[in-house]
C-alpha cells in the first residue's frame, strides 16, 4: 500500500503541484489498509515473496552457493536473491588503447558524470548521471564502450596474446571480441562467429568506433562441420546461449518467462556447441566457457562433463555476483601439448 500511495502522490504533485500532492497523500493514507500481511516465516518462502522470485530459481541459486557438503547459508541466499531485485548500473569498459581509467574518470567528471572504478575488473567503471551513451563525446571517440563487469571478466580470464589465432564463438554484437582485440593491442587474428548477421554488423560498427581492425566476422552455424572457420585456434571463447538467470537485474521479466524445463534444454545446446568447437582447439590451446546464469547444469556440471569427454584440464573457474557484476559462471580449460 505505501508504494502505491507514494507513486500516486508523486504523480499528483507533478500534475497539480505541492498542494494537490499533499491533499492526495492525506486522502490515500486515510483509506489505505492499515496493516499489510507479514512476510512468511519459512526462509525460502519468505525469500520468494521478499525478492519476488519463483521458488525453482531460488532453489537453483541455493545449489549454486552451497558448500561442498551441500550446506546452504540461508542469509547469503536471501542476500543473493535480493540483489537481483535491484537496478543494474551502467558499466563502462575503458578502451585502454586510447586512454586510462584514471584519465577517463576525469574526462567524464568534466561533463557531470560520476565514474567509479570497480576492483573486480581492471577496465570497469560504474557510470552515474550519464544519460544516452551515444551522446557522449568520449564514447563516440572510442575511449570506452558499455559492457557489464561480469562480461568483462570473460576476456580477462582468456588472457589473449598478440599473434594468437582466436575464435569468439557466439560473438553476438562483439563485446567480447572487441575486448579481446583491445587486450592484444589489436595484434591478434580474431574470428567473430555468429548466426546473426545483424549482430555481427553491430560488432563491426563497435570495432570501428574503438579503432580495432583485427576482427573478421564469420556468419555461420558452429554446429555445421563446414562452417568457414580455421581448423586450429590458440584460444576459443564461447559465451554460450543460456537461461540468462544471471542478468535478472537487467531483464526482470525472465523470472516469469524462463521455465525449469528450459535449463536442461539449453544445457544440451551448450553441450553440442562445446563439442563442436573443442576439435578446433590447437595443441596447448585454451577454451574459455561462460554463461550469464548460475544453474549448476549450465555451469560447473557442464564443464566437468566436458573435461571428462575430451581430456581437457580445468585450470580456473569463477563466479561473479551482483552488485559488483551480473552473475556469470566462467571456466578456463586447456589442452595439453602432445
Amino acid at each position: 500500500a505505501y508504494a502505491a500511495v507514494d507513486d500516486a502522490v508523486a504523480a499528483a504533485r507533478q500534475v497539480g503541484g505541492p498542494k494537490l500532492g499533499g491533499f492526495v497523500n492525506a486522502v490515500l493514507r486515510k483509506i489505505s489498509p492499515g496493516n499489510e500481511p507479514g512476510l512468511p516465516r519459512d526462509g525460502r518462502a519468505r525469500i520468494e515473496v521478499a525478492a519476488s522470485m519463483p521458488r525453482w530459481i531460488i532453489d537453483e541459486l541455493a545449489a549454486a552457493i552451497a558448500s561442498p557438503d551441500g550446506t546452504v547459508d540461508e542469509r547469503l541466499l536471501a542476500e543473493r536473491a535480493q540483489s537481483f531485485a535491484e537496478s543494474a548500473p551502467i558499466v563502462a569498459r575503458v578502451n585502454r588503447r586510447r586512454t586510462t581509467r584514471e584519465a577517463l574518470i576525469e574526462t567524464l567528471r568534466e561533463v557531470g558524470v560520476t565514474a567509479t572504478p570497480l576492483d573486480v575488473a581492471p577496465a570497469a567503471l560504474v557510470l552515474d548521471g550519464l544519460g544516452d551513451p551515444a551522446r557522449s563525446a568520449s564514447f563516440l571517440a572510442g575511449q570506452w564502450t558499455v559492457q557489464d563487469t561480469g562480461a568483462q571478466l570473460v576476456a580477462e580470464l582468456a588472457t589473449p596474446r598478440a599473434g594468437q589465432r582466436i575464435l569468439d564463438a557466439c560473438s553476438g554484437v562483439g563485446g567480447k571480441a572487441t575486448h579481446l582485440a583491445e587486450l592484444t593491442d589489436d595484434a591478434a587474428l580474431i574470428d567473430a562467429a555468429d548466426l546473426n548477421a545483424t549482430k555481427l554488423g553491430l560488432c563491426a560498427e563497435t570495432a570501428q568506433r574503438l579503432g580495432l581492425s583485427s576482427i573478421t566476422r564469420k556468419v555461420c552455424d558452429l554446429l555445421d562441420t563446414k562452417a568457414p572457420l580455421a581448423d586450429s585456434y590458440d584460444l576459443i571463447v564461447l559465451d554460450a546461449p543460456c537461461s540468462g538467470l544471471g542478468v535478472l537485474r537487467r531483464h526482470p521479466d525472465a523470472k516469469w518467462r524462463v521455465q525449469p524445463a528450459d535449463v536442461p534444454r539449453l544445457a544440451d545446446l551448450q553441450r553440442q556447441l562445446l563439442d563442436a568447437v573443442v576439435p578446433r582447439i590447437g595443441p596447448g590451446g585454451a577454451l574459455v566457457y561462460s554463461v550469464c546464469t548460475f544453474t549448476r547444469a549450465e555451469g560447473p556440471d557442464q564443464v566437468a562433463a566436458l573435461a571428462a569427454r575430451h581430456g581437457l584440464r580445468v585450470v580456473a573457474e569463477h563466479r561473479s555476483w551482483p552488485p559488483e557484476a551480473d552473475a556469470f559462471y566462467l571456466a578456463r580449460l586447456e589442452r595439453s601439448v602432445p
